[in-house]
């Protein structure tokens, strides 16, 4: 038996003012509201995850400036930069890390990732969705209602059956890299699994999360009279009432009202209430706050949070270091990645939330062995490296390695897929389960294994299914 969802005050919406990206928009509400399908009946793990909190470094850090150092190399690929030991025995580190290098006990590397895509667009399908790009390697390959889904996506589409107040929320911006950047949206599971985007900056006093979606062609001047509004707004919920009564308001719109009932959640968004010292311990950027927030919803029950860090098509506020690549990692790019992850792996811990919050940070690629003429490293997505932290990883674990100058895996190469494989497993659902594109193609949730070793002793993996396109 459901019950009727309850009504909304008015005012309260409009103070609350955080439905962002999910809006009012009700005519596509209506379109969208299809019965969701069943919950796949699969092996649950044991103590799976309850959130997970993808950092991603867009532009492509150098692995052998930060996670996969090679001191003993020849300096045109040994670089400027040393090394220094960890809280994990064994395991050296990039010198320009050394808060991260505090907390190595709680972190395990992968030194072994590898895809074939090189042009950023089609590496960022790769890194957040798990998937080599139907398009093949397009450097302006587009997201687009076709493109596969992002990871928050298809978490969200597995767990489809369960009612979330907010499921996925990215944040701080979008990325373009020209177009928008693929691997940031539902794709083709379609709007009903879109992340809540925020497109604001937490640093700033004027951090807003969302907005209120008012109908097309609402003028200035009827803005400026707050009754009008209000009786917008009535309106508004009026019918989303109906909508909701009749199982025709859309997934999105649903959480969006939640979310509005929901103090926990709601209040998460307010940053301002974060004690000054923590905020500090994050670093007062734009990035900083933005790892803040994450896992202040974490905390407040959204089950996948992706940071993105780094600037649209600006050179020098993102990791494509084409040139100059040690000044601007040194300089600019590790000091605030380093303090935010740090601050984020000690913060979980403090908390009690790091074995049942897996932190991932990434870029879609790293950079060449070889320095070039300019100073810098190019695209090398062959051989790189990614940390994860917190979720039951074995923590100063190192899984896979390069070779001696870090071009290409020595042993247990790891793929995108495989990544995407253990985010679902570890959240205990199924991926292997199938859905399928705007044509009727199948797909399963993930194309990879589990990778296992990363984990402590007495995680059992579901038993996968049969899959054949």
């Amino acid at each position: 038996m459901t019950s009727d969802p309850p009504r909304l005050n008015r005012r309260r919406l409009l103070q609350a003012g955080a439905l962002g990206g999910f809006g009012l928009n009700l005519a596509a509400a209506s379109r969208a509201g299809a019965a969701s399908p069943q919950h796949p009946n699969t092996p649950t793990p044991q103590r799976p995850i309850r959130a997970c909190i993808v950092i991603f470094y867009y532009g492509g850090p150098s692995h052998l400036d930060t996670w996969d150092p090679k001191p003993e190399a020849p300096a045109e690929i040994r670089g400027e930069f040393g090394t220094i030991s960890t809280s994990a025995p064994g395991v050296r580190i990039s010198e320009h890390m050394p808060r991260t290098a505090k907390v190595m006990h709680h972190v395990a590397l992968i030194r072994s990732m590898s895809h074939p895509m090189r042009n950023h667009n089609s590496a960022a399908v790769e890194a957040l969705c798990g998937r080599t790009p139907l398009a093949g390697d397009l450097e302006l390959l587009a997201d687009t209602s076709q493109t596969f889904p992002c990871y928050g996506s298809v978490l969200s589409w597995l767990e489809r059956s369960r009612r979330r107040s907010l499921s996925h929320v990215a944040l701080p911006h979008v990325m373009h890299n020209v177009v928008r950047l693929p691997g940031q949206t539902a794709g083709f599971l379609g709007s009903s699994f879109e992340p809540y985007q925020v497109e604001s900056d937490p640093s700033s006093p004027r951090f807003d999360p969302g907005q209120l979606t008012l109908p097309a062609g609402l003028s200035e001047r009827r803005l400026d009279h707050r009754e009008g509004l209000l009786r917008i707004v009535d309106q508004q919920l009026e019918q989303a009432e109906v909508l909701a009564r009749a199982g025709l308001l859309s997934i999105p719109h649903e959480r969006a009202f939640t979310l509005l009932r929901s103090d926990q959640v709601r209040r998460a968004f307010e940053i301002a209430r974060e004690p000054a010292a923590v905020r500090e311990r994050y670093g007062r950027g734009k990035h900083g706050q933005s790892v803040l927030l994450a896992r202040r919803l974490v905390e407040a029950g959204v089950r996948f949070v992706t940071v993105f860090d780094g600037v649209h098509n600006g050179q020098d506020a993102n990791w494509d270091s084409h040139e100059k690549v040690f000044p601007r990692h040194r300089d600019h790019l590790l000091p605030p990645a380093d303090r935010a992850f740090a601050a984020l792996v000690e913060d979980l811990e403090q908390r009690g939330l790091l074995e049942e919050t897996l932190v991932v940070a990434m870029g879609e690629f790293g950079r060449t062995p070889k320095i070039n003429t300019s100073g810098g490293r190019d695209h090398w997505p062959d051989c790189y490296s990614i940390a994860l932290a917190g979720g039951g990883v074995k923590g100063g674990f190192v899984h896979g390695s390069s070779d001696a100058e870090g071009a290409y895996p020595a042993a247990d190469p790891v793929s995108p897929g495989d990544l995407a494989a253990t985010l679902y497993w570890r959240f205990g659902l199924d991926w292997t389960a199938q859905f399928r594109d705007g044509t009727g193609r199948p797909f399963p949730a993930a194309e990879g294994q589990p990778v296992r070793r990363l984990f402590w002793l007495g995680v059992p993996v579901p038993k996968p299914k049969m899959f054949s396109q």
